[in-house]
Parts: C-alpha cells; sequence; structure tokens
C-alpha cells in the first residue's frame, strides 16, 4: 500500500489553521521506505523552532521491516529544512500566546518527502460543536439538492 500523502485530521478539528508553510523533513534511508509503505502517523506530531533550527517531534515513522542495518527510533526529533527567512518567521508567529506549530500533512514532491505546517490557533469546544452543526447543516442541504435533482432532472 503505497501512501500518496498523510493527513493529520486530528490537527484539522482542534484547531485553527492561520497560515501554511512547506518544508523539508531530513530523514535516514530506511525511514524514506517506511512512509512510502504508508508506516507514519503525524496524529501528535508538532514542529519547534530552537537555537535558530527548525525541529519535528511526535512523528511516529515505524521501523522498515527489511532494514539491515542502522533502524533509527520511531518517534526521534528530525531536523526540518526550511530558509533562514521562514524560520525566522516562524519563530515570530509562535511567539505570540496560543499559537502553535502543527503538522498538517506529509506528502511528495519531486520524489522529496515535504511536510506542510500550520501555524495554528487552538479551538475552544464551542468552536467545535459550531464546525459539528455546519458540517451538519451542508450535510443536510446536500442531502435536499441531490434528491430535488433526482426528481426534477
Amino acid at each position: 500500500m503505497s501512501a500518496e500523502s498523510i493527513i493529520n485530521r486530528k490537527a484539522l478539528r482542534d484547531f485553527h489553521v492561520l497560515e501554511r508553510y512547506e518544508a523539508g523533513i531530513e530523514l535516514k534511508g530506511s525511514e524514506v521506505k517506511s512512509i512510502r509503505a504508508g508506516k507514519a502517523n503525524i496524529s501528535d506530531a508538532f514542529a519547534r523552532i530552537e537555537n535558530g533550527e527548525a525541529f519535528l517531534y511526535n512523528a511516529d515513522i515505524q521501523p522498515y521491516e527489511k532494514a539491515s542495518h542502522e533502524i533509527p527510533a520511531a518517534k526521534r526529533v528530525r531536523k526540518l529544512l526550511l530558509h533562514r527567512q521562514e524560520i525566522d518567521q516562524l519563530y515570530g508567529e509562535t511567539q505570540v500566546a496560543g499559537r502553535a506549530l502543527v503538522v498538517l500533512k506529509l506528502y511528495w514532491k519531486s520524489g522529496k518527502l515535504k511536510a506542510e505546517l500550520g501555524v495554528a490557533h487552538g479551538k475552544v469546544a464551542r468552536d467545535k460543536r459550531a464546525d459539528l452543526k455546519k458540517r451538519a447543516i451542508d450535510r443536510e442541504t446536500a442531502r435536499e439538492v441531490a434528491r430535488f435533482n433526482r426528481k426534477h432532472g
């Protein structure tokens, strides 16, 4: 099963995404094969800027079964590859209270793995309820439109 992209659905549910950035990830060889096989989980993954560098935390990339040597830890800290200007901008964004860098998606671009980072602000319970209500209304509207089109189309 080849994974085209790995999406963090939990992040979109729990956060308002304000801005999105694309970053490369520094990986070991067996980790690349493992991600291609779809053995990655980013539901709890986040990024942090430390000493002028960006790092990825809690990304769970399971070891590749057929790796012959050097099997890295599944939840090790990985370096993110960004331009200096982007790192400085992200650092400034995360210094605002209540904002975090969350990993929204891992995907392949020109044969290289990229991470989509989002500068996000946490949702409160009432925001989540409003989202659920809006989704239910949209679903009901789509049903009614489809029913009308079947009847009159």
